[in-house]
């Protein structure tokens, strides 16, 4: 058994070392399913460090840079796909369901590419991350973040650790709302 103090409820909480293990490795999996995905969708390679490399290398730095530069292209061709989208099929349709499903369409267009302008901000975040010398450390404790979690989610600005403990605190606290 693993003791671990949970700040939110001030007292100790008890997990079965198996059961750790266990989440470490689905959270690996995942970390490792998501990397593919994206690299892949961007006809990339993972990053094979050398032996002995210097954590965030030139070399690493400049595979980031590159994967976070094609990511911000691809959502930026994306946007304006959408934008042509909807100035070419706006139709003013006689029949109310079609003008609502058109509607319907476009305002679901709109949320996605909202959200892809969220991700633009945090990709130009981690871009000046990468010039200043920053990037691939936690910001909550200043560890190494890991190349793997970083080719999962380049944005990344937390650890595993600490992702997984603000995502705690976030269920905790959303749980307290409720009751």
């Amino acid at each position: 058994m693993i003791h671990r103090y949970n700040s939110s409820f001030k007292n100790p909480t008890t997990i079965n070392a198996s059961h750790l293990m266990a989440r470490n490795l689905m959270a690996r999996n995942k970390i490792n399913n998501v990397q593919n995905d994206l690299l892949s969708r961007f006809g990339m390679k993972t990053y094979q460090s050398k032996s002995r490399e210097k954590y965030m290398s030139p070399k690493q730095l400049a595979h980031f840079k590159k994967i976070l530069l094609t990511w911000k292209s691809q959502l930026e061709t994306e946007a304006d796909k959408t934008v042509n989208h909807i100035k070419n099929e706006s139709i003013s349709f006689a029949d109310p369901n079609d003008r609502a499903s058109q509607e319907s369409d476009f305002s679901l267009e709109l949320r996605t590419r909202d959200r892809e302008r969220k991700l633009l901000k945090k990709i130009q975040f981690s871009l000046k991350k990468i010039e200043n010398g920053s990037y691939g450390y936690c910001e909550e404790t200043g560890e190494e973040i890991g190349l793997e979690r970083l080719e999962a989610r380049p944005v990344a600005t937390l650890c595993l650790v600490s992702q997984e403990r603000r995502e705690i605190q976030d269920k905790q606290y959303n749980e307290e709302m409720t009751i």
